[in-house]
């Protein structure tokens, strides 16, 4: 009877498991370190643009994200159909090239960006202008959802996300 109770509960909660994937491997693209170039690799792709999470080490808001959101399928999929991604550690001093061909560390182009606490969830055109802003974790999967609709259907352009977010809810 153990045995089958075992059974069922693996079976319960295996459809659970299958729709999480590692968001380091799933979501997030390696990076070369050139965003400039990283632009022109989005146009040829068919992107709207270049996604770029802004974390740090022991973050639970940034790990939060990563756990609930950032490693489902879904969310994986939609954003990595659109837009580039990646990951930019506010404290590193690993060398990168922004979007106007200038060097310096993911420190100083994170400080460049106003980043002061993490996450921050920055969305850039195809031209490297920033168009979507959002400091802080997503409340749920759909509030980051939500934002990535926002971006790829340009509603940036005409209205704040938090406008977005409430004509979507009537």
């Amino acid at each position: 009877m153990r045995q089958l109770l075992v059974a069922l509960l693996f079976m319960i909660a295996t459809p659970t498991w299958a729709e999480t994937r590692d968001p380091m491997t799933h979501f997030f693209q390696p990076k070369f370190g050139d965003l400039k170039e990283d632009l022109e690799m989005a146009r040829s792709q068919g992107k709207k643009g270049i996604f770029l999470f802004f974390e740090m080490d022991d973050c639970p808001f940034c790990e939060r994200m990563k756990t609930t959101i950032l490693n489902q399928s879904d969310v994986q999929d939609f954003y990595r159909a659109n837009f580039l991604l990646y990951p930019i550690d506010v404290n590193g001093g690993t060398e990168v090239i922004d979007f106007q061909g200038k060097e310096m560390t993911e420190k100083a182009f994170a400080f460049s960006h106003r980043v002061r606490a993490t996450p921050v969830l920055l969305f850039f055109d195809l031209d490297g202008k920033p168009v979507a802003r959002h400091t802080g974790p997503t409340k749920d999967k759909a509030e980051f959802m939500q934002l990535g609709k926002y971006v790829v259907e340009g509603a940036y352009s005409s209205m704040p996300f938090i406008k977005y977010k409430q004509s979507a809810a009537q």
